[in-house]
């Protein structure tokens, strides 16, 4: 699949021709970054947009006559039961776009990664439980957005929470990065019957609250010399309302993208493309697994 579209292309310029009008959607980290964009320009088009968020004091600041605020801590499962059980009605499009970026080492009371927690089981958590408002849809989308740090670092499924290896706040990243687009080959393969699409994406690189526990020096070294320039909100929100509502992507499911494009295969010495062990079925398949095994212990200690 190729679009005309790419890396200075805007999220109101994707969605330019699609009416989005009857549409249900929910966008997490929909009050700052990528996150605003993305829920500003489903909204334009005519969507009715839930953006889910933990500061409802900035949620407030996006809010539209057709863009709603709720309550949600992606690390904390009640918080994730509370919203699926007060949502009513189907959903066409789910946007998993919040997220933490190299934070310093802590874990949940249940002894989880706090990032692998946010950014992966929290989403994990939430989409499953919103699967049947999904598949009443009809048609429903899926975007799970991952990040070019996948490359960091498979799912070390022998030691995900840190518990014997020294944390490393990039690899504790780029693991729950990876394990975003495992998601997205698994659910595509799970979900496929019940005609929901879904596909995870690397946003590109945009300077935003994201990388609140980086230094500007940090990520000058970490992005090297060849990285591709910044881009802006709009521009980096633009490859998820691609996933979230572009005709298209009618029929593709289970890819990763970047620049408004199915990504070609990593190549070793860029930040381009999607490592194969991404998109490792064995890998998706085992990862579904071990997630609804903490979610159920979480739930049902005895």
């Amino acid at each position: 699949m190729t679009t005309s579209f790419g890396a200075q292309t805007t999220a109101a310029e994707v969605l330019k021709d699609v009416d989005l009008t009857g549409k249900r959607a929910i966008v997490t980290g929909g009050a700052s970054g990528i996150g605003i964009e993305t829920a500003r320009a489903l909204a334009n088009a005519g969507a009715e947009v839930t953006i889910a968020v933990r500061n409802l004091e900035a949620g407030r600041k996006v809010q539209q006559s057709n863009i709603n605020i709720d309550y949600i801590e992606l690390s904390d499962l009640d918080s994730i039961a509370t919203f699926v059980k007060g949502w009513d009605g189907p959903l066409h499009i789910l946007v998993n776009n919040a997220g933490l970026m190299a934070s310093p080492e802590a874990h949940t009371p249940e002894g989880w990664e706090l990032q692998f927690a946010t950014n992966h089981l929290g989403h994990f958590a939430l989409a499953t439980g919103l699967y049947p408002a999904l598949r009443a849809a009809g048609g429903a989308r899926v975007v799970s957005v991952s990040s070019s740090a996948h490359q960091r670092s498979p799912v070390v499924f022998e030691d995900i929470h840190f518990a014997r290896r020294p944390y490393e706040p990039w690899a504790a990243y780029g693991q729950a990065k990876t394990a975003n687009i495992l998601f997205a080959v698994e659910a595509a393969r799970r979900w496929a019957g019940d005609g929901i699409l879904i596909n995870a994406l690397h946003p590109g690189g945009i300077r935003t609250n994201l990388q609140r526990y980086v230094s500007d020096e940090e990520l000058d070294r970490l992005r090297g010399n060849n990285s591709p320039a910044w881009k802006t909100p709009e521009q980096g929100a633009a490859t998820s309302v691609l996933a979230a509502a572009s005709p298209l992507l009618d029929g593709v499911s289970g890819r990763y993208l970047e620049d408004c494009n199915v990504a070609e295969p990593h190549q070793p010495g860029t930040r381009r493309g999607v490592a194969a062990y991404a998109l490792d079925p064995e890998a998706a398949a085992r990862l579904w697994t071990v997630s609804e095994e903490m979610l159920n212990t979480r739930l049902n200690p005895a």
